[in-house]
């Protein structure tokens, strides 16, 4: 067969293989529209018009889903970003800030995702309402480091939750706590989109009810979700209205994530006078962002980033900032740092402590005995000093009693069937602890 044989019949078998799987992708789509009117068709009168909406945005995000070949990402054509779209924190800085701060301020809203539950750390409702210093939950920090800026500069900056269907109720409920604190406090739902079968690829849910048996059927779908549903619920247009121009949007559990005032007044004041319309802090990783995932996923659920809209703003930049604004509490590894005297807290705001010799933060992993907060706080009648503290691995059946301090690399590791009393007023510096200990009352 002749060279032009061979690629005239390469070019047909792809034509035809395009063609099937463009036929695969039109009834996978008419298969769900028609799943979705089912579901549709049960929801209350009350409720059709968000469900409408809800739906919609979920047709539109399968429709991507089904377009995408091949990986998500192909690392092979990653490459770095202009020299000049990443610029250090530090330049920021260095440009001071203007005589009208107030001014600039009273152009901000802050927005906060609080769609998560407690669950992966043990905890039942908003993790947001989880306690994490002196008493004081995710939520109070954020309200108490938004009225500190209100009253520091006389602005009214107001704090904005995203709410998912999971959090909203309890959320506010809680909120009426705060109605005598200087910030304003406004909510909004994200949208609430069906989970897929994955061998289907069609909905789990057969109607809207998302309590009972239906709970695992719905999910809130990620953070990029925040543009659609802030538009929808119509505060966006009310804060516009009102003179506001930009959000700080940040996770309710990432505690360094505060309003800066560097950043702010070099979005609204550029040096070449260029109005910026998107940042984006960037960091620099540490050992403490490898992650594995668990497989064995029988649903899939689509989901969007906030991030991702960056291509679709004029004039986007990034910012290098220090790791210090990037402090999110997702583990009771994590909690531990945040409890300990590494840092200090002033007006809602964790700041490294100024007795710790170097700013990075230790790197620290509790074994399965600490992933509920409950038993996290049950194994320790006090938090450690971690001040000179590099490395920390607990695993097994461990207590820790009073002021017991950690330094350098400590790892400690009781077996199956052993349990270990680490006694109060220890010092462990650059130690491996394993066997058996037991500090028995008498």
């Amino acid at each position: 067969m002749s060279s032009f044989a061979k690629d005239f019949s390469k070019a047909m078998s792809q034509a035809g293989t395009s063609q099937f799987q463009e036929v695969i992708r039109q009834e996978l789509e008419y298969s769900m529209k028609v799943e979705l009117d089912k579901i549709l068709a049960t929801a209350p009168s009350n409720e059709l018009e968000h469900a409408k909406k809800d739906l919609e945005g979920f047709k539109k995000l399968f429709h991507r889903f089904l377009q995408e070949k091949g990986p998500s990402v192909d690392w092979g054509k990653i490459q770095r970003p202009p020299e000049d779209s990443i610029q250090p924190y530090e330049k920021i800085k260095a440009r001071g800030l203007p005589d009208n701060i107030a001014s600039v301020l009273n152009k901000l809203v802050v927005v906060k995702l609080n769609g998560g539950l407690g669950t992966s750390m043990g905890c039942k409702g908003p993790k947001s309402l989880i306690g994490v210093r002196n008493e004081n939950t995710f939520l109070d920090l954020t309200v108490q480091q938004i009225e500190h800026l209100n009253k520091s500069y006389n602005t009214d900056v107001p704090l904005v939750l995203m709410n998912s269907f999971n959090t909203d109720d309890d959320t506010k409920k809680i909120l009426q706590k705060y109605s005598h604190s200087r910030v304003k406090i406004y909510t909004f739902n994200q949208s609430r989109y069906p989970r897929i079968n994955k061998e289907t690829l069609l909905p789990i849910a057969k109607d809207v009810s998302y309590s009972g048996e239906n709970t695992e059927c719905w999910y809130p779908p990620g953070h990029g979700d925040i543009y659609a549903s802030f538009y929808n619920s119509g505060l966006l247009d009310n804060l516009i209205a009102e003179g506001k121009e930009y959000i700080f949007v940040s996770n309710i559990d990432n505690l360094g994530a505060t309003v800066d005032l560097y950043i702010l007044n070099h979005l609204m004041n550029p040096p070449n006078g260029k109005r910026c319309e998107f940042v984006m802090e960037v960091t620099n990783k540490t050992r403490a962002d490898v992650k594995t995932l668990d497989g064995g996923l029988n649903v899939i659920q689509l989901e969007t980033a906030v991030g991702a809209a960056i291509k679709s703003f004029e004039n986007s930049l990034g910012i290098n900032v220090p790791r210090s604004r990037f402090l999110p509490v997702k583990t009771t590894s994590d909690l531990l740092l945040v409890m300990s005297n590494l840092y200090s807290l002033n007006a809602g705001s964790l700041t490294m402590s100024e007795k710790r010799e170097f700013p990075t933060v230790p790197l620290v992993k509790l074994g399965s005995s600490f992933t509920k907060v409950q038993d996290y706080l049950r194994r320790f009648e006090s938090i450690p000093d971690m001040l000179e503290l590099d490395h920390l691995t607990v695993s097994g059946d461990v207590t820790f009693g009073k002021n017991v301090s950690l330094k350098g690399t400590v790892i400690i590791i009781a077996n199956h069937g052993d349990r270990i009393d680490i006694p109060a007023g220890a010092l462990l510096e650059n130690k491996i602890v394993s066997g058996n200990l037991r500090i028995l009352d008498h």
